[in-house]
């Protein structure tokens, strides 16, 4: 029975396709990292700096962090906050794409946020490479304790924190990541201890960027520029009413009323 089983097993093996091989670290834009290996982001296509508008300060200082990382100077671990679609993640890959542009050796590297265990596998694969890595955590909450206490030692002072080549970019909806089971722990540990061992986590990023609704005025000036830049026209009341029926003003409303644009008329984006 045995054998049969083992016969059985290794025909399942030969017809099973053999795992993908990594992609090269050295040669594309963007990875995302998959299954323990990197592999090339499909279509890697940042929005121009120029594009994205009302975040002037925080462009100046992601570029610049990233510059200084691209050429191999200290550089911070960035925390992006605040409210959704406010171009966070945006201005992530636009920030990247404009160093890569100016001849920067950096590379974007997105990890899905439910795989930061996997971290330190990624950084054993790069820490040796004569490139940047930005690594890219999207949409990041915190479910609990022990997820902030395994990014805090990532981040600074644990056996295996990132590698001189690696900063984190990490965007978030809230400031502080704060696990959201913080109100069902223990009440008989203090609750003031508890909250500062978890704001501990925000602290260990060297530079937060915040990123706030915006007003119509912002909302229209980004519509206008992503308009201009497809050549399309439109008419301010009718973006404002777009807004106005989906409840919010920010950079991923306007650019969706821009899809709607470029569709009314036929044409592609």
């Amino acid at each position: 029975m045995t054998d049969a089983l083992d016969r059985i097993a290794a025909a399942l093996d030969r017809l099973s396709p053999p795992p993908p091989a990594a992609a090269d670290a050295m040669a594309h834009a963007a990875y995302v990292w998959r299954d323990g290996i990197l592999v090339v982001a499909r279509a890697f296509a940042p929005l121009p700096l120029a594009l994205l508008h009302g975040v002037d300060a925080q462009k100046q200082a992601l570029v610049a962090n990233l510059d200084r990382l691209a050429s191999g100077h200290a550089a911070q671990d960035v925390l992006l906050y605040g409210a959704r679609g406010t171009g966070k993640s945006a201005l992530v890959k636009a920030a990247v794409g404009h160093v890569q542009a100016a001849g920067g050796a950096l590379a974007l590297v997105e990890v899905p946020a439910d795989r930061l265990a996997t971290l330190p596998q990624l950084f054993d694969a790069i820490a040796a490479l004569p490139r940047a890595f930005a690594v890219f955590v999207d949409d990041l909450g915190i479910d609990a304790a022990a997820d902030a206490r395994a990014l805090r030692s990532l981040l600074e002072g644990g056996a295996e924190a990132r590698p001189g080549n690696a900063r984190l970019l990490v965007t978030s909806n809230r400031r502080h990541l704060v696990p959201r089971d913080m109100a069902a722990q223990d009440h008989a540990v203090s609750a003031r201890d508890a909250l500062d061992d978890q704001l501990a986590l925000a602290d260990r990023f060297g530079l937060s960027l915040g990123f706030h609704v915006v007003d119509q005025d912002q909302y229209l000036a980004i519509v206008r520029g992503y308009a201009e830049a497809h050549a399309l026209p439109f008419d301010a009341a009718d973006a404002v009413q777009w807004a106005t029926r989906r409840g919010s003003r920010s950079g991923r409303v306007a650019w969706q009323y821009v899809v709607e644009l470029a569709g009314r008329v036929g044409k592609a984006l």
